[in-house]
């Protein structure tokens, strides 16, 4: 989808995401800037980037719970009713690595060029009130998920955070769809997996990983 920048020139979203690349080229980036960056685009972009490292293999170890609980700080923010997102200090002075943000940016940028071809303003429902209200719950509830320490499970929740960032971001109620579908198998993901865990307990712990794993492979 196009989009009017501040000085009223047409973009891309893609374009806007890679832009993101030319913050402190070479120098490793503080978490707090590359989201005032992405800010001025409201809520949405700041989803797509956050969730896409557990949604696509984007290699980004130890960064799922940091982004997850700013994804639930981001939801909580949604659901107040606040236009623009705002990130607490300890969030914003976590420092990324130069190849981890450029991984980010770039898987992000390239995996946005594809999904806009088929995304577009749509089913404008998801500009209503009762839409966002479901979009913040829905946030809150995978990024909670997205928290808890149990391995192989973050994608789907990820993808639901994607989709809401995407239904946002341009309008796009099929995303929205895209999303409560997603989160209902996300859902479902965690429930056979606390039962795996819970019936294994602690000693069957290993192989309770290796039947979630098989729920992916």
């Amino acid at each position: 989808m196009c989009i009017m920048d501040e000085r009223g020139k047409t973009t891309l979203l893609s374009e806007d995401i890679r832009d993101l690349l030319s913050l402190k080229p070479g120098e490793n980036i503080l978490f707090g800037e590359l989201a005032a960056a992405a800010a001025d685009r409201g809520f949405g972009i700041l989803l797509v980037l956050l969730s896409l490292p557990s949604a696509l293999p984007v290699p980004a170890p130890g960064y799922s719970t940091p982004f997850g609980i700013v994804l639930f700080i981001l939801g909580a923010q949604m659901l107040l009713g606040r236009e623009t997102p705002w990130i607490p200090e300890w969030a914003g002075r976590r420092e990324i690595k130069r190849k981890t943000a450029d991984r980010m940016i770039s898987g992000a940028a390239k995996f946005f060029s594809f999904v806009e071809i088929f995304v577009r303003p749509r089913f404008e429902f998801v500009s209503g009130k009762g839409a966002g209200m479901v979009c913040s719950l829905l946030l809150l509830l995978m990024s909670g998920l997205m928290i808890l320490p149990i391995p192989l499970t973050n994608t789907l929740p990820a993808m639901v955070i994607f989709c809401i960032g995407v239904a946002l971001t341009e309008r796009d109620g099929l995303a929205f769809i895209a999303a409560l579908l997603f989160g209902a198998a996300a859902s479902a993901l965690y429930g056979l997996a606390f039962w795996v865990i819970f019936h294994f307990g602690a000693q069957g712990i290993g192989e309770a990983k290796e039947i979630i794993k098989g729920w992916f492979f």
